[in-house]
């Protein structure tokens, strides 16, 4: 490392060309190719999965996207004149507008006509038009979908209300990509300022995270060009990226700055900077991609893109920190002090550092009282982690989207009118994720079972419609198209996926060759739900067994590992409350922007137990490793303890607040699901640095004392060693006071 850091000081400007040029090659390639990232989530294998299969083989012409365009009328019926005449006037319009393959709404004289009196609803204040777009979502442009909405809203009038939904209207309602980027910067920029007093210090970790963040996120376009690549997966990288990315680079510049201060030249002290920091580091970011690449074992294909994609950012943070940075640190010289700092060092000299201030006296606090400091920790992130009992995974829908958004308001409309809705107009809340029963036939016996199979579907609990069947050309495959009662994303829906698949198909199946499949929104989201949590048991044993294998390594204990493992399940469990509140309960999910309450994205516990899990070792590592160091030094457990913490406690602090500040920042994305990673991950560092970290941790070794670093001598013979921090350690003398009254001071030389 040593050799590293030498090399890049000593080739300072080649080390920053080298970034710039491989930041601007990368993102000229990836703006040539264009991105090609996956919205399709399905799990093979699955029923919900063949009975897509299957509708692909039987019916390839539907690949464009299939869209709505509804209106409501306060007053009157869509069938008034006056609204037919300018509804009609406004959907030719939109289906002349490029990209739009077809419109079908109800006011035509062509086709099926219990169809088009279906697209009415039943007090006749709602009806709706199918817009099919040419192409697929993934191929749409915005702008394209944005003049088709901007045609039919023009349609409006005082008493008559026009809105759009689906998967391509949605694009109108990207996530707003520059807006969270921009505010977490912006307040790690004021941290590190208050840290550092230096605005050349402070540009550092920003310039740093923002090369590397850059480079990877053109990186991550690329990769989705030779595997599947999840359509989140850029900006889930950005958001760890930017986090990880000027955390690391914060521990490096403290480090210097302290060789600085005492009496290092910049060579030197960025050199031991780089030495000792940066082995924290790069372990660091070596457990945050273990716990990342634990999601392959899934076996999941867009998830193994998501795993590569992060991995792939934290790598190239990791390595702008350890090469990039000391470049940089090179070139600012003694600008890395501020200037009264400056001023301080020529006049009066060096002089050693001694902790003080909050962080020497919540030390001493904590070993006097680790017991009640420990269960007061223990039973708050208890309390918090009781709403993850109640876990829904599901279908998150654009029921879910802001109050104010037209794909909202288009579900709303659409989804009233259901048994028992006071609301006028609408078709009933399944009507938003019908289910599709997809049968494979063979003959006329089978036909005949699967064209009377609607009668049997229509008397199940839960069904509210059942039209069709429909058969392809050489009728061997047909298709029923079931609307449920309930919302795709209730448990009624999901109850009724169940007892169709349980008992009404296989009953109608008796004495046939055919096989129904069921399909649809409901019925793919609780396929993948169940597929993750049979495989989630395997995917955190791996994870943990992992991180605790490389911390028994590097702390050379058994007892460090365990409480580390206990420590990121007690944070996951905790985070995951709160996300369940926020979004699965709606506590200010509608105030904060993030649209109504609704299930978990079935998807969301894995990426964000690996994220978790990674950064939750980031504090253990800097803490305990600053305690291991003094344990070696005076085999004294309590002043190990006490001196790690007051240490290590304010620049972890100061990394937190950076690292909260940029996951928080992501609620304003405008995305449900970037918006969940950043609640969770803003919680889950919180109470990691200032419950886990600076309480509960070093309240459970000081009640385990020497224990903590007891380690079998047969297995200490057999293990490697991983050093995290250099035997010669640069830690200048400094006297910390005694915890009790009557003790003598304990100097460190």
């Amino acid at each position: 490392m040593t050799a590293l850091a030498r090399w890049c000081l000593r080739h300072r400007i080649v080390v920053i060309v080298l970034w710039l040029a491989a930041f601007a090659g990368v993102a000229t390639a990836a703006g040539s190719m264009g991105s090609a990232y996956s919205t399709d989530y399905e799990v093979p294998g699955t029923e919900s999965g063949q009975a897509a299969a299957l509708m692909t083989k039987a019916f390839p012409g539907q690949s464009g996207d299939s869209d709505t365009i509804v209106w409501h009328t306060d007053n009157g019926s869509v069938r008034a004149k006056a609204v037919k005449k300018r509804m009609t006037h406004a959907l030719r319009q939109v289906a002349e507008l490029p990209g739009v393959s077809e419109v079908h709404g109800p006011y035509g004289r062509t086709g099926d006509a219990a169809h088009r009196e279906r697209q009415i609803s039943a007090d006749g204040h709602t009806a709706y038009a199918s817009l099919v777009f040419d192409r697929p979502t993934d191929a749409l442009r915005a702008g394209q979908v944005k003049k088709v909405v901007e045609t039919a809203q023009a349609a409006a009038r005082d008493g008559l209300h026009v809105e759009l939904g689906g998967a391509g209207i949605a694009l109108t309602e990207a996530p707003r990509a520059q807006l969270p980027e921009v505010i977490g910067l912006g307040v790690a920029a004021v941290v590190l300022f208050l840290a550092f007093g230096s605005f050349a210090a402070t540009l550092l970790p920003i310039v740093t995270a923002l090369v590397a963040v850059g480079t990877a996120s053109a990186g991550i376009t690329l990769l989705g060009h030779v595997m599947t690549v999840a359509d989140f997966a850029p900006m889930l990288g950005m958001l760890i990226g930017l986090g990880v990315g000027i955390d690391y680079a914060l521990f490096i510049v403290t480090r210097h700055r302290r060789g600085l201060r005492a009496g290092l030249s910049v060579q030197e002290a960025a050199e031991r900077a780089v030495s000792v920091s940066g082995r924290a580091v790069v372990f660091a970011g070596a457990t945050v991609c273990i716990a990342l690449l634990g999601m392959l074992v899934l076996r999941l294909g867009f998830l193994n893109g998501v795993a590569l994609a992060a991995s792939l950012t934290v790598v190239l943070t990791v390595a702008a920190s350890v090469t990039l940075l000391p470049a940089l640190l090179g070139l600012i010289g003694m600008r890395a002090l501020g200037r009264r700092e400056r001023r301080r060092l020529a006049e009066e000299g060096p002089r050693p550092e001694e902790p003080a201030g909050l962080a020497v006296r919540w030390s001493s606090f904590v070993e006097r009282h680790p017991k009640l400091l420990g269960l007061t920790a223990a039973a708050v992130m208890a309390v918090l982690a009781l709403p993850t009992l109640g876990l829904h995974l599901g279908t998150s829908d654009q029921g879910n989207n802001p109050a104010t958004s037209t794909t909202r308001k288009a579900y709303d409309l659409l989804a009233r009118g259901g048994p028992g809705d006071g609301h006028r107009g609408g078709f009933g809340p399944g009507f938003n994720g019908p289910l599709t029963l997809v049968g494979s036939l063979d003959g006329p016996r089978d036909r005949l079972a699967f064209e009377q199979l609607p009668h049997r579907l229509r008397e199940t609990p839960g069904v509210a419609q059942a039209g069709g069947p429909e058969f392809d050309g050489s009728r061997g495959t047909g298709v029923i198209t079931v609307v449920p009662d309930g919302s795709p994303q209730s448990r009624q829906t999901s109850d009724l996926v169940q007892r169709l698949r349980g008992e009404v198909l296989p009953r109608a199946e008796a004495g046939t060759t055919m096989r129904v499949h069921v399909g649809g929104i409901t019925a793919s989201y609780d396929d993948f739900a169940s597929v993750i949590v049979g495989k989630l048991p395997l995917f955190v044993g791996t994870v943990v067994a992992l991180g605790s294998l490389l911390l028994l390594l590097a702390f050379r204990s058994i007892g460090i590992p365990l409480k580390a493992a206990l420590m990121n399940v007690a944070a996951v469990a905790s985070s995951f409350g709160i996300v369940v509140a926020v979004f699965q309960w709606g506590w200010g999910s509608e105030l904060l922007g993030l649209g109504s309450a609704g299930p978990i994205e079935p998807f969301l516990p894995v990426i964000m137990v690996s994220v978790l899990f990674g950064l939750s070792m980031d504090y253990q590592v800097f803490l305990v490793s600053r305690m291991y160091e003094e344990w070696q030094l005076t085999g004294d457990n309590r002043r190990a303890v006490r001196v790690g913490l007051a240490e290590t406690s304010r620049v972890i602090n100061s990394a937190a607040i950076i690292m909260i500040a940029v996951f928080a920042a992501f609620i304003l994305s405008g995305d449900r699901i970037i918006a969940m990673f950043g609640i969770g991950l803003a919680s889950a560092v919180a109470l990691d640095a200032f419950v886990l970290r600076t309480l509960l941790v070093p309240a459970l070794m000081h009640m385990l004392g020497g224990a903590n670093w007891w380690l079998p001598s047969w297995l200490e013979r057999r293990l490697p060693r991983i050093s995290i921090e250099p035997p010669a350690a640069e830690h200048p003398p400094v006297t910390l006071p005694g915890p009790r009254d009557g003790e003598s001071p304990l100097v460190r030389t």
